[in-house]
């Protein structure tokens, strides 16, 4: 069926070539359920976008583009919007990119469209089929008594938007993209991957950044964390105390890779005890010393959560060196930056009260964690979850696949990212794919990087900057994640490592980033803060 309108569209393409590069005549385009709300031409100039946190309008400069604003129905409750920005014929790279969305989505972030433009893709964004309530951060609400919208979120809008902006580029291209790429962190890394298991032939390539794809146990994991500090009411961790426990941290497990830099490359290796930080006798106000019942609670948010029925290990724990770092614990873990209560917590409250209980009368504080999760994976772990390591179609069809994540996030467990590559590894090697040479090798298709330092898909100290934060200086495979993406599908050459530049304490760095399981290690001699002083060798992991 969007085989035959796609030639018929291409056909009606010479009849508007002429009207502003055929962009208002799309307005006119016939699509299966779903329909052009507005296109229209705009030329290159500066406009306001918000930029940063809290957002502040920046003047940002735009190139040239057909603005296409359109909206899908597939089902009688779903009303999924999407955006698609055309660059001029003549500035296309014949590629189409499509972004992804974060937290409980609702908007259409146009930012994440102006990079990919200036590269000369039709590029991509969906609202996820519902709009944003007002409030601190976007919950849940639409979901109760809405089961489609949930599905829209969980999967079916980023396939209708892929599908339906890939009509809107033949008809006004006159032929399909060559090549289709998918790209996004958080939530957007969920889509990532839910895309690669689900609908393996949307997307060739596709970059799944800090993916929040083991949705059910992630939120049970948010219950964890709010229940763990829930005991230190009477005395909250402050900003003081939290940068006291990065210093210790650091402390204990900045130079076990042999090079003191401020960085812990793998912090599997460390086993920090905050007890060292414990008050001894009373302590003062404003101490930054820990009371037994903050260490207690910290020993659980590293550990992580586990099933009080079963004993098993939930979701893995957040990891140490980067605690007092801006924008990270604080505010999703610990309550703070005029935030009254942990991102995490706003976040698994909404998951549990309006998506799994549809009652926003529910409360956290008489909850099982074991039933909850019993519950949200019954109800909808078969909707959010990207979790299925049978990625064999995605392979088969050509697929190639970065994922990358920060060891210094607050928002999502970094370990989880490789308990999943570890997981597709131990599939294909149980049931190697007979259409694939190689069919047991994971590396030919799949590589994962982890960046020292980082925080939530971008910031914090270490070589965070790769292409993820849009930034995209310099602008080659080697510094540029969606780049080296590109020329792994165009040429096969798969990314060993990747340039990340940033800061620690103030000082410039560079530093490859390796595919994991290799790690950037110091040659002996050299800039410690110059990737050339450092090569992607094996890991020892404990």
């Amino acid at each position: 069926m969007r085989l035959g309108r796609v030639i018929l569209n291409c056909v009606i393409w010479v009849t508007f070539a002429h009207a502003q590069n055929g962009c208002d005549a799309l307005k006119d385009l016939k699509l299966d359920h779903a329909a052009v709300n507005s296109a229209k031409w705009m030329e290159a100039g500066t406009v306001p976008m918000p930029m940063g946190f809290p957002p502040k309008p920046q003047d940002i400069s735009v190139a040239r583009r057909c603005e296409v604003d359109a909206v899908s129905r597939p089902t009688s409750d779903s009303e999924i919007h999407f955006t698609l920005w055309l660059p001029a014929r003549e500035d296309w790279n014949g590629k189409y990119l499509q972004r992804g969305n974060g937290g409980w989505a609702g908007a259409i972030s146009i930012t994440q469209l102006i990079g990919p433009l200036a590269q000369g893709y039709a590029v991509a964004a969906t609202d996820d089929g519902h709009t944003a309530t007002a409030g601190p951060l976007p919950d849940a609400s639409w979901a109760i008594g809405h089961p489609e919208k949930l599905i829209d979120f969980g999967f079916r809008a980023v396939h209708e938007t892929a599908a339906l902006s890939k009509e809107i580029v033949s008809a006004y291209y006159g032929k399909p993209a060559g090549r289709a790429y998918f790209q996004g962190c958080s939530d957007g890394g969920r889509e990532a991957l839910m895309e690669a298991e689900r609908y393996p032939e949307d997307f060739v390539g596709i970059v799944a950044g800090a993916p929040a794809n083991h949705w059910t146990n992630h939120f049970a994991g948010f219950l964890w964390n709010e229940m763990a500090l829930s005991a230190t009411k009477d005395r909250p961790l402050t900003a003081d105390q939290m940068a006291n426990v990065e210093k210790a941290a650091l402390a204990a497990c900045d130079a076990l890779d042999g090079v003191k830099d401020g960085l812990i490359d793998d912090p599997r290796k460390c086993h920090f005890d905050p007890s060292v930080l414990l008050c001894q006798g009373a302590a003062p106000a404003g101490s930054v010393c820990l009371s037994q019942l903050q260490v207690d609670a910290l020993k659980k948010i590293y550990a992580g959560p586990k099933d009080p029925v079963t004993g098993m290990q939930i979701y893995p724990g957040y990891e140490p060196g980067t605690e007092g770092e801006p924008g990270g614990w604080i505010p999703w873990i610990v309550p703070g930056m005029g935030i009254p209560t942990s991102i995490q917590a706003m976040f698994g409250n909404s998951m549990y009260a309006q998506a799994v209980h549809e009652n926003p009368h529910w409360d956290w504080k008489n909850a099982d964690l074991h039933r909850e999760l019993q519950l949200a994976d019954e109800k909808t772990g078969a909707i959010l979850n990207a979790y299925n390591p049978d990625l064999r179609t995605f392979r088969a069809h050509g697929g190639k696949l970065i994922q990358y994540h920060g060891w210094g996030d607050a928002a999502i467990a970094p370990r989880d990212s490789i308990d999943f590559y570890e997981k597709v590894e131990a599939f294909f090697r149980e049931y190697p794919d007979p259409r694939s040479t190689n069919a047991t090798d994971v590396r030919a298709f799949y590589r994962l990087f982890m960046v020292p330092g980082m925080g939530h898909c971008a910031g914090g100290p270490g070589p965070t900057s790769f292409g993820n934060d849009d930034s995209r200086i310099p602008a080659d495979a080697e510094h540029d994640v969606l780049r080296a993406l590109d020329r792994w599908v165009m040429t096969g050459a798969a990314p060993d490592q990747l340039i990340g530049t940033g800061k620690v304490a103030g000082t410039a760095l560079t530093r490859p980033l390796c595919a994991y399981p290799n790690i950037a290690k110091y040659a002996g001699t050299g800039d410690t803060n110059a990737a050339a002083s450092f090569a992607c060798l094996p890991n020892g992991k404990e």
